[in-house]
Formats: C-alpha cells, sequence, structure tokens
C-alpha cells in the first residue's frame, strides 16, 4: 500500500484548519496542524513534508519566514500561501519567497484542496522526469543535472533557488522555442496565476543575473518581442522586439 502524502497545516484559526485537515484527510492525505508560526517551524524542520498550506498572518513567526525556512531546505515542498492579506503586493511577495500559489481568505475549501491535489500531481511528475532526464543537459555553455539540481555557466558552479531551477530546467529542454508568460506560469508553476505574469518577468531578471555575462546585454534567455521570452543554444544577441507581451 503507497504511503499517503504528507500535508502540514500551519494555520491560527482553528475552524479553518479544522475544515481544511477533514477534507484533506477525506482525499487519502496523512495531515499535521500547527496552530502558529513557532510550532509551525518546529514542524516543518522534523518531516519529510509531500505539501505545506501555510496561513501569513500567524503569532509568533510570520508565513513569510516559515516559506524562507522551507525552500531554504533541501528538499523541495510545494507551499499554498492563504491569508486575509489580499492586497497584490503580498501575493506577490509570497510567490517571489518560493510559494507555488496564493489563495486569498475567505477561499473555498474545496478550491484549496484541488490545487493541493494539483501541486501534488505536479511534482510527482517532475519527480518521474528527473529519473527519466537522469542524463545532464547541455546548453551552449549552461550545464543542468535534473537529479542533483547542481547548474554550471562556463565551467562554474551557480547557486538557484528552486523556482529558478525548474524555470531554467523547462527553458534548457526546449532550447529555441518561445514561451509567452503565460505559458511559463502554466509550465513551470504548475497553473494559471491569473493577473501574476510579471512574477516571470521577475524571476527571468533573477536568472539573467547569475547565467548573463552582462545581465543588461543578455545573450542566453532573450525577450522576443510581443511573444515572450526563449534560451538560446548559443550566445545571441539582446532582444529581439522588447519586453514580452
Amino acid at each position: 500500500m503507497d504511503t499517503p502524502k504528507r500535508v502540514l497545516i500551519v494555520e491560527d484559526d482553528a475552524h479553518i484548519a479544522e475544515l481544511l485537515r477533514m477534507h484533506l484527510h477525506d482525499e487519502g492525505y496523512a495531515v499535521t496542524h500547527a496552530a502558529d508560526g513557532h510550532a509551525g517551524m518546529r514542524e516543518l524542520s522534523r518531516g519529510q513534508w509531500d505539501a505545506l498550506v501555510l496561513d501569513l498572518m500567524l503569532p509568533g513567526v510570520d508565513g513569510l519566514e516559515i516559506c524562507r525556512a522551507a525552500r531554504a531546505m533541501a528538499r523541495y515542498t510545494p507551499i499554498i500561501i492563504t491569508s486575509a492579506r489580499s492586497s497584490e503586493v503580498h501575493r506577490i511577495l509570497g510567490l517571489e519567497l518560493g510559494a507555488d500559489d496564493y489563495l486569498a481568505k475567505p477561499f473555498s475549501v474545496l478550491e484549496l484542496v484541488a490545487r493541493v491535489r494539483a501541486l501534488l500531481r505536479r511534482s510527482e511528475a517532475m519527480a518521474r522526469n528527473a529519473r527519466v532526464e537522469a542524463g545532464r543537459l547541455e546548453v551552449g555553455k549552461l550545464g543542468l543535472d535534473p537529479v542533483t539540481r547542481e547548474v554550471q555557466v562556463d565551467g562554474r558552479p551557480i547557486e538557484l533557488t528552486p523556482r529558478e531551477f525548474d524555470l531554467l530546467h523547462f527553458f534548457a529542454r526546449n532550447p529555441g522555442r518561445v514561451y509567452s508568460r503565460l505559458e511559463l506560469l502554466n509550465q513551470v508553476w504548475g497553473y494559471q496565476h491569473d493577473g501574476y505574469e510579471h512574477t516571470v518577468n521577475t524571476h527571468i531578471n533573477r536568472l539573467r543575473t547569475k547565467v548573463e555575462a552582462d545581465p543588461a546585454q543578455p545573450r542566453r534567455i532573450l525577450t522576443v518581442w510581443g511573444r515572450g521570452y526563449r534560451l538560446v543554444a548559443g550566445e545571441s544577441g539582446d532582444h529581439e522586439g522588447g519586453d514580452a507581451a
């Protein structure tokens, strides 16, 4: 029998936490609840979690700090942030810190459960693909190992966040092909985040600071006017028409 997926809920609202626990348990997940930020940090450090449902506004340690701690760990854990903070800046901040999704309160519990399922399916698919694609990818002077998640540029190792690696890995599997921001959100983030296409721009800019000799004049990850971005196999010129549409 398969071991159930382990989901950690960090939520100080007992009613919401119990609803989530019941619905996720009904889906066959093993659920643990932490009622404040300190408990959430302790549970995070103890377990091999398959998913994390994380409130932003918590007593003790806030959700953003827990998100940072999760992303500093070697194991990649899908994270859904939930919060009454519905402003765009908090949504963006959560995603930029490495969260996979963001739901503003009040939200549908059934929708959240569906998103947990989607993130876990994507995580499993990525793990299978990593095993299948055990060979190292080489694109020009850019090298990626999908198993160890190590990257080298011009023969030197570079450090990428998990999301930066996923984005670069996707480009490296499809060199030369142009992808819109929305397509990248669907393919790399797992599914569509309406209105969050600009988070792709931010990750592209961060990648360029790490893989380009001159990020202001990129020669690997290029912008194609009105279409999106592409990774070239060799070094090329700068933008092919301007910002992505």
